[in-house]
């Protein structure tokens, strides 16, 4: 091994170390508790099936009675642990700048009568090919990215959506704090690439650049096939040449609509490239389009002038799927303008990276074990969300420090190339080295609980599935709504 080898695992050592000890500080109460059963879940073999079965571990030292309480009792000042997962080192991609990723994931709780703020999750591919509307908690996640085909990425926050809340309005505060805290850690410094902020089609990518400004960052998102954007405006000199009679400049020029190729006009920027998983990729761009806004829908409560914002459109076109399916054109908006070539196949190269997060969900639920807590309150969700969070991040940061513990009938595996779920494999090895500030229990009598043949006379609040605030569609609906 060499020396240069050794120092790598000695920095990435320390860093994990350091981890561990800052997130037993963010535990504000039965901090002992929360911190074994989170490396009882890294040290768990095979999926995580049930948290009791956690207690039968020998990292968890307290019984049964412990874990419940202390997801139903304990508290973690989230705040505290958002800025050290933004103080770790965060993974870049090729051209060096920060790629942060945002999607929802379901935790579905469909017979939870009794648990308060669900709402109805939109679910693909339940059935034969239904889309059903299943009642759990959505959550807004937040990540880093990085370079390449990978299944690793860094969670840096989670926020649960609420019956109340506008979900472009609440994520764009999740996004904002997040850059906060990368800047305040010193992530990104004046001078170096924005960070790259990435949006599926569930969000509207010109809203989310308005509702991101100030921040040093770029919005890149998926666009709906039918969508309708608008050229600029001409200049003054421009404008007097085309129209010598004179009259009001216009706000909004022509229309370039995404279904009719014969408005597009000729691409400002056009590249072609070959890639091994989809064959030859056209990408073209126009810059400077932006989408012609109205007092209506998520502008209702916009007062003053609604604003212009430009930005490039990208349009990918592939011979083939990885899946087989049919490779329909994909639509990018990004919020930056005057790209060249080469910035073009940046942004949709680093589109396709964003699925990695899929990897992370279907990690998080099938091996961490993250829905399957019976849990009754969203609170106690949030709080072993935010352990499954730093499970998953202690995982990443053992990654150069695991052996590959593999299977006889698996391939062996580069030590820097292993899955999340073959690091894990090894972490019981790894924390005999780490740093453990749990403290040993005390011994301790359970509660009388309730007499034997009594009944409980104090059943269950039931609670409606679904959104609680009515928002106005209409101008006239926003003024009568107003005090």
């Amino acid at each position: 091994m060499s020396l240069l080898h050794q120092d790598g695992q000695r920095d990435a050592f320390a860093v994990a170390s350091h981890f561990r000890n800052d997130f037993y500080a963010s535990l504000t109460s039965r901090r002992d508790g929360l911190f074994e059963v989170t490396d009882a879940l890294l040290c768990a073999d095979g999926p995580v099936t049930s948290p009791v079965d956690l207690t039968l571990l020998a990292e968890h030292r307290r019984g049964h009675g412990a874990l419940y309480g202390a997801l139903n009792e304990s508290r973690i000042d989230a705040v505290r642990l958002r800025r050290t997962l933004a103080a770790l080192p965060q993974p870049k991609a090729a051209d060096g700048r920060l790629v942060l990723a945002v999607d929802v994931s379901n935790w579905l709780r469909p017979d939870a009568e009794c648990s308060e703020d669900r709402l109805f999750c939109h679910t693909f591919g339940r059935g034969r090919d239904q889309h059903l509307m299943i009642p759990g908690w959505p959550y807004s996640f937040v990540a880093a990215l990085e370079a390449g085909r990978t299944s690793w990425c860094q969670l840096l926050d989670a926020v649960r959506l609420g019956p109340e809340d506008d979900v472009a309005e609440v994520t764009a505060r999740q996004v904002r704090r997040v850059v906060e805290d990368l800047l305040v850690a010193g992530r990104w410094r004046e001078g170096e690439p924005d960070i790259l902020v990435v949006f599926d089609a569930g969000y509207d990518a010109p809203r989310m650049a308005y509702l991101l400004g100030g921040l040093p960052v770029e919005v890149l998102g998926r666009m709906r096939s039918d969508r309708v954007m608008r050229r600029p405006t001409p200049t003054q000199l421009g404008y007097a040449g085309a129209y010598p009679q004179g009259g009001r400049p216009p706000k909004h020029s022509k229309e370039f609509r995404f279904i009719k190729p014969e408005t597009w006009g000729e691409p400002d920027a056009a590249t072609v490239q070959i890639a091994d998983r989809y064959g030859t990729a056209l990408a073209m761009a126009w810059d400077r389009l932006h989408p012609r806004l109205t007092t209506r829908s998520a502008w209702i409560d916009h007062d003053r002038e609604l604003p212009v914002i430009e930005g490039t459109v990208i349009r990918l076109e592939v011979d083939r799927l990885p899946g087989g399916g049919d490779p329909l054109p994909l639509w990018l908006w990004s919020s930056a303008i005057g790209m060249t070539g080469s910035d073009v196949d940046l942004r949709w190269q680093v589109f396709l990276r964003r699925f990695d997060l899929e990897h992370t969900f279907r990690m998080i639920k099938q091996t961490l074990g993250w829905t399957r807590p019976k849990l009754r309150t969203p609170q106690a969700a949030d709080l072993w969300t935010w352990l499954i969070i730093v499970a998953h991040t202690q995982l990443r940061l053992a990654r150069p420090l695991a052996e590959d513990v593999r299977r006889p009938w698996e391939r062996p595996t580069q030590p820097n190339r292993l899955t999340p779920a073959r690091v894990r494999r090894g972490f019981r090895n790894l924390r005999a080295a780490l740093p453990c500030p749990a403290r040993a229990p005390k011994p301790s009598r359970p509660g009388t609980g309730r007499p034997l043949g009594s009944k409980n006379k104090r059943p269950a609040t039931c609670y409606d599935v679904g959104k609680t605030v009515r928002r106005p569609e209409t101008i006239i609906e926003r003024d009568r709504a107003r005090p």
